[in-house]
């Protein structure tokens, strides 16, 4: 018989809590990886996982959630929590570990709200325009106004991106990471776009995620349930290179 993790999503919490429930293993790992990921899409200051209920029989698919770790070290630069552990083996994936769920939530400390915004938006004409004021406006009110340029550049490219292609609702998500600057686009296409590098001179199109590279210090995708993030940061080292 197949193993099954469930999952149960708090977000009436300080931090959003998953709770979940089942056998880790490699039939698992991946709806594990999914779920998590998509509570991360909506760019939480942290993030606390119950894991007192799941059984982990192999170490190795602990991996996974290392790889969620690593994935999103850059966007969204989200702090990580484990609760209900049951010994240090967990302390491999990077994640903070601690014992229960009050003790989790005190390590994160109290959240922070100033520092992340986030706009819903529809797939219109001005769109961008909006995302734009608003940046212009967060970066001023967190003393990074010359992050302002490039974040609008990018993120009009990510926003009339929804527009002409995608076509769904989106929401838009801006933050404060220390002295850098993430934007991010989540929208309801699971399509991917493909970054090739160079275009030719006199190819149409293609150049989107090539000026996002060429201004972003990172950048990258996730491919979630129901849809896709495209995000990007925007660092002051970038701009005096």
């Amino acid at each position: 018989m197949p193993s099954e993790v469930r999952h149960l999503v708090d977000r009436g919490q300080s931090y959003p809590l998953v709770r979940l429930t089942g056998v880790l293993d490699d039939d698992t790992a991946g709806p594990v990886r999914s779920t998590l990921l998509d509570v991360l899409a909506g760019q939480p200051e942290a993030l606390v996982v119950d894991v007192t209920d799941l059984r982990v029989p192999h170490d190795d698919t602990l991996a996974g959630l290392r790889a969620v770790f690593d994935e999103t070290r850059d966007w969204p630069a989200t702090r990580l929590a484990f609760c209900g552990v049951d010994g240090p083996r967990w302390e491999s994936t990077g994640w903070l570990v601690r014992p229960d769920r009050d003790a989790a939530y005190a390590a994160l400390g109290p959240p922070d709200a100033s520092r992340r915004v986030a706009l819903e938006l529809e797939p219109q004409v001005g769109a961008a325009r909006r995302v734009r004021a608003l940046i212009t406006e967060a970066c001023v009110r967190w003393e990074r106004p010359e992050l302002a340029g490039d974040t609008c550049i990018v993120a009009t490219e990510m926003v009339n991106n929804v527009v002409a292609h995608a076509r769904t609702p989106m929401r838009v998500m801006l933050a404060r990471l220390g002295d850098a600057v993430s934007v991010a686009v989540r929208d309801e296409s699971p399509i991917l776009p493909r970054f090739v590098g160079p275009v030719a001179p006199t190819a149409y199109g293609g150049r989107g995620l090539l000026l996002i590279d060429s201004v972003a210090s990172r950048w990258g995708r996730f491919a979630l349930p129901g849809g896709k993030v495209i995000w990007a940061r925007l660092s002051a080292e970038r701009i005096n290179v």
